[in-house]
C-alpha cells in the first residue's frame, strides 16, 4: 500500500508540468500538430527499418551502431542508479513523519538521474541524426509520415 502511494507521489513530482498546463474547461482544445522534436530526430529503429531505402552507407551504419551500443552500455548503469535513488525516496516517504528537506533533496537526486538519462538519449539521437545526410533525413521524415498509425 505504501509503495503504491509513494509511486503515485513520485509520478506526481516527476510530472509537475501537467498541473501547470491545465486548461480551463471553457477553453477550446489546442490544435494538434506533430511533435517538432520528434520530426527532427530519428530513432535507430526507424533508420534500420529503412536503411536500404535511404541508401545508408557502411560507415553511417557503424556510426549509428556505435551510438546505440554506447547508449545501451550507459543505460544499464543509469537504471541501477535510478532504482537506488527511487528506493531511497520510497524509504523516506514510508516514514511515519517524512522529513520535508530530506524528501525534497532525494527528489532532486532522482530528477538529476532522470535528466542525465534524457540527456544521454538525446546525445545518441543527435549522433544518429548527424550521421545522416540532409537528403536521408528528409527521406526518413517522408517514410515516417507514410507509415500506418501506431508504427
Amino acid at each position: 500500500m505504501m509503495s503504491r502511494l509513494s509511486l503515485m507521489v513520485l509520478l506526481g513530482l516527476l510530472g509537475p508540468g501537467t498541473l501547470l498546463a491545465q486548461v480551463p474547461a471553457h477553453a477550446p482544445p489546442a490544435p494538434q500538430r506533430p511533435d517538432q522534436m520528434e520530426d527532427a530526430l530519428f530513432p535507430p529503429e526507424l533508420v534500420m527499418q529503412h536503411q536500404r531505402a535511404i541508401g545508408l552507407t557502411a560507415e553511417q551504419r557503424t556510426t549509428i551502431t556505435d551510438a546505440v551500443k554506447a547508449l545501451q552500455a550507459q543505460a544499464v548503469d543509469f537504471q541501477w542508479k535510478m532504482q537506488e535513488e527511487q528506493q531511497k525516496l520510497t524509504e523516506l516517504l514510508a516514514q511515519p513523519s517524512a522529513q520535508e528537506a530530506a524528501v525534497l533533496a532525494q527528489v532532486d537526486r532522482v530528477l538529476d538521474v532522470e535528466r542525465q538519462i534524457k540527456r544521454m538519449h538525446l546525445a545518441a539521437l543527435l549522433r544518429i541524426k548527424n550521421a545522416l545526410s540532409a537528403e536521408q533525413q528528409q527521406q526518413l521524415r517522408g517514410l515516417r509520415r507514410a507509415a500506418p498509425p501506431g508504427r
